[in-house]
């Protein structure tokens, strides 16, 4: 048996691939950025070709790295930006349009239909989620409508619906399996969570024939194999990025928490095989199923994390790499009053504001680009915080540690100013690669390369600790502040897409 694991990791910004050796060390990683596209305010597509194009050159170039043929990988694992929206031919494979992702506003209305409608209760009963843009079904039914024929086809069943890992499974096998996994069809608004099946009551609902759909299989296990790199190597392994992570991080206990530091920020609770119906702008979702045991977790959303540094870079220029930002931030001693809320696409948990938009106050004509940046850290902290929060008052628990990983993770300075917003320590993993390794395990584990999660748990080590340090009296102080510029961000962007007079 190899003792090795090749992890796809296809993310909102980038396609990546990792290969994992037995002790959950990398062997080598392959990065590939793919074009954003922006055709209206709100909106936010991705060619869906492009991410194949560099998901596969990805996994070809870390094979090449490591120094590895087909027959001396395991299994490949598959973590990806969930709910992003994608349909195509059954027969060409051929997109029908842009891929929606999942930071895409463009079914606000809908969603306002819906719920001015009273179907929201039934909606959250079912899926555990809330009724918001965010997620799947709805972006599915603007394609639907907005594609011509694309209905009729897809009832004729000549159309597949697919979040990103259904497109590279597909990909992966040359058009032979069309399959998810229940992490990722527990995102679409269109899958029962508890009978663990898609719901037919949601698809007429939304008008989504059965005939597209993928078949759900569990998040460990062997789905089919490829044959793209040399040789059969079996697809073993498939997680939304964020519960991916949080496998990775081995909470795999009731009350233990992680933070993911991608383009958005993700805090997700490991709540057992109960699915704890959730409040306060959370959801409840599938963390992963393995056979037929069904784990669940709660979650919180921020659509913009280290995104708004991305921001920095790209639309401001303050920064030629994002790995600057600690460096100029810290050129600083705080923010000089000035507070960024970077709700670019929205306000995501806990407060579900499709029509905000981002909003800095506080700007004196001593602002420099420093101030910015360190605003940028702390409105992506202050975020964070407000999720904690808010799963604390429902869960009636206090954080005692916060698992963190993700790029954004990387910045000591925005993981202590977390942790002072917190008033709890953060934990850095030693691989802070733990999206990609969460599929990595879950891959392995169907294989054999790790007998049980007791062999997992004994990898799991943390790099750093970050212990709170402000004054309690400050950071409540920093808290109501925040507040204020919430409240300026918010509903700023009016349903009929004018910009709100306010």
């Amino acid at each position: 048996m190899s003792a090795h694991v090749l992890a796809l990791d296809q993310g909102t910004t980038s396609s990546r691939a990792l290969v994992f050796d037995a002790a959950g060390r990398i062997v080598a990683l392959a990065q590939r950025e793919f074009e954003q596209h922006f055709p209206q305010p709100g909106w936010v597509e991705h060619d869906a070709d492009a991410i194949w194009r560099t998901q596969e050159a990805t996994a070809r170039e870390a094979l090449d790295r490591a120094g590895l043929g087909a027959a001396e990988v395991a299994a490949i694992g598959i973590t990806n930006q969930r709910e992003t929206t994608l349909v195509w031919d059954r027969e060409t494979g051929t997109p029908i349009h842009r891929a929606l992702v999942w930071q895409d506003r463009r079914t606000a209305a809908l969603c306002d239909r819906l719920r001015g409608e009273g179907y929201e209760p039934a909606i959250r009963e079912k899926t555990g989620l809330v009724l918001d843009p965010y997620f799947s079904g709805t972006k599915l039914r603007w394609l639907l409508d907005h594609v011509e024929g694309a209905q009729a086809r897809a009832e004729a069943g000549a159309l597949c619906f697919g979040t990103i890992d259904s497109w590279l499974v597909w990909n992966l096998t040359r058009g032979r399996v069309h399959a998810t996994d229940a992490t990722n069809a527990s995102r679409t608004l269109l899958y029962d969570i508890h009978a663990g099946d898609w719901d037919d009551d949601l698809l007429r609902l939304f008008g989504v024939p059965r005939a597209m759909l993928p078949e759900v299989v569990p998040s460990s296990g062997v789905v089919a194999e490829t044959g793209l790199f040399g040789g059969s190597i079996p697809i073993a392994g498939i997680a939304g990025d964020q519960q991916a992570a949080l496998f990775g991080q081995r909470c795999t206990a009731p009350g233990m928490a992680k933070s993911t530091y991608g383009t958005g920020c993700f805090v997700l609770m490991h709540t057992g095989e109960a699915a704890v119906a959730s409040e306060h702008g959370l959801v409840t979702t599938v963390a992963w199923r393995i056979g037929d045991r069904t784990a669940y977790a709660l979650e919180g959303s921020v659509f913009v994390g280290g995104a708004v540094v991305q921001w920095l870079r790209d639309g401001l220029g303050l920064i030629a790499s994002s790995a600057e930002v600690e460096a100029l931030a810290r050129s600083v001693p705080d923010s000089g009053g000035v507070v960024l809320v970077p709700a670019f696409t929205g306000l995501g948990a806990p407060h579900w504001d499709p029509y905000a938009r981002g909003t800095a106050v506080g700007i004196t004509r001593g602002t420099t680009a420093a101030h910015l940046a360190r605003a940028a850290l702390d409105g992506i902290a202050h975020q964070v915080a407000d999720v904690l929060r808010a799963m604390e008052a429902y869960a009636g628990l206090a954080t005692h540690e916060l698992r963190v990983d993700g790029g954004a993770a990387r910045n000591d300075l925005l993981m202590q100013t977390q942790a002072d917003l917190l008033g709890a320590p953060l934990v850095r993993a030693a691989v802070t690669e733990t999206t990609a390794l969460g599929a990595a395990y879950l891959a392995g584990l169907a294989v054999g390369v790790w007998p049980d999660g007791a062999a997992i748990d004994a990898q799991w080590e943390a790099e750093a600790r970050f212990e709170p340090q402000a004054d309690p009296a400050e950071v409540e102080r920093r808290r109501r502040t925040w507040a204020r510029a919430l409240d300026r961000a918010r509903a700023w962007a009016e349903a009929d897409g004018a910009t709100a007079n306010r």
